[in-house]
């Protein structure tokens, strides 16, 4: 593609010496699992977020089961949250023997619908879990007061959100607990797998530190049922050269939309939004469109890669069906998945490629 979806080798190259020197280091330390990589990241992710505590975890998914069962979170149990998302959110409540409790989202951001959550509230719900979708946190004022109204905790799942904001707090910040991805291709991301959970509340942070390492506290000695879910030191240290950068890359993202929102403005897809009281980091520019599949293809012939994030719905997916929805039940997730394409955005995209982007959009022509 002329134009690909996602450059991580161009973001390599403009780091290169800052990357290489730390993974040298981390090779010639001879010290490759939870040591000072490790732990100067969390210290300096954890500023980032303007939470006491960050925990470095072996990947996104992994640190949403960790913050679950840090909650105790459990067989009985539910979890209210959306269908709109990556599987990983909805698979996490399954690995902690809970059952998630799915709620439409709106139809502007695609976040968790304040307006639907209340109702799907039950004697069994035991967290809350909104979506920070395509890099906008969900509404959380009002999620937060329902929670508070039912003695529930809120765990964000800020995957896709590193560096946003919410009334001026940073995501993850918000709720009880707030999960990350460092999946590569992540606003912030790993060269491989990664992911954090970040907290106030010191008894929930030893508990996750002790969960992601065998359960323990000292080595050898195992308090609880854990798992391998660490951090590995070349991970930290690349995400601490990275996230130097996040303020930078970031401001980039948001330039590239907002030329793409005056650029595709009043034109025949439907663009994303920035909410009120929340800063929107674009890990993904998706638009809508009724014919989704046929402007995909027509930017592919013009060498323009693109992605949907995401084409089913997580009730819709064949490996999901015992949760017991069906076609027609969530019909705001169901339309958005039929309808939302992502246009190629990152850092080092130039505004000309923007422009050669928007032009076919433009035109499309069903």
């Amino acid at each position: 593609m002329r134009i690909p979806f996602l450059d991580l080798k161009a973001q390599y190259h403009s780091i290169k010496p800052a990357l290489d020197d730390a993974v040298i280091r981390v090779l010639e330390s001879g010290r490759y699992v939870l040591g000072p990589e490790v732990s100067a990241f969390e210290s300096e992710f954890a500023g980032a977020c303007g939470t006491r505590h960050a925990i470095g975890v072996s990947s996104g998914t992994s640190a949403l089961h960790l913050a679950l069962l840090a909650l105790d979170v459990g067989p009985g149990d539910e979890v209210v949250t959306v269908p709109f998302t990556f599987v990983a959110t909805v698979a996490a409540v399954m690995y902690a023997g809970a059952k998630p409790v799915l709620v439409d989202v709106e139809p502007r951001t695609l976040t968790l619908d304040p307006a639907r959550l209340e109702r799907a509230i039950t004697p069994r719900t035991r967290a809350i879990l909104p979506v920070h979708i395509h890099g906008q946190p969900a509404d959380l004022a009002p999620i937060l007061e329902i929670a508070a109204r039912h003695g529930v905790p809120v765990v964000e799942d800020a995957a896709q959100s590193h560096a946003a904001r919410y009334c001026g707090s940073p995501a993850g910040s918000v709720g009880t607990l707030g999960c990350f991805s460092f999946y590569p291709g992540k606003n912030l991301g790993a060269a491989g797998e990664g992911g954090a959970v970040v907290t106030n509340d010191d008894r929930l942070a030893k508990k996750v530190r002790m969960l992601r390492d065998w359960g323990c506290e000292r080595k050898y000695e195992h308090q609880l049922h854990g798992f391998n879910y660490r951090l590995e030191e070349i991970q930290a240290a690349i995400l601490r050269v990275k996230l130097s950068r996040l303020e930078s890359w970031t401001e980039a993202r948001r330039s590239h939309a907002a030329l793409y929102q005056r650029l595709l403005a009043g034109g025949p897809a439907s663009l994303p939004i920035e909410a009120p009281g929340r800063s929107h980091v674009y890990h993904v520019f998706a638009v809508q469109h009724p014919s989704r599949d046929a402007l995909a293809s027509a930017l592919e012939r013009e060498g323009i890669a693109t992605g949907i994030h995401y084409p089913v719905p997580v009730h819709l997916q064949p490996a999901y069906r015992d949760l017991g929805y069906g076609p027609g039940d969530l019909p705001v997730s169901e339309r958005a998945a039929r309808e939302v394409l992502s246009l190629p955005l990152y850092p080092e995209l130039t505004s000309a490629q923007v422009d050669e982007v928007s032009q076919v959009v433009r035109t499309f022509d069903e």
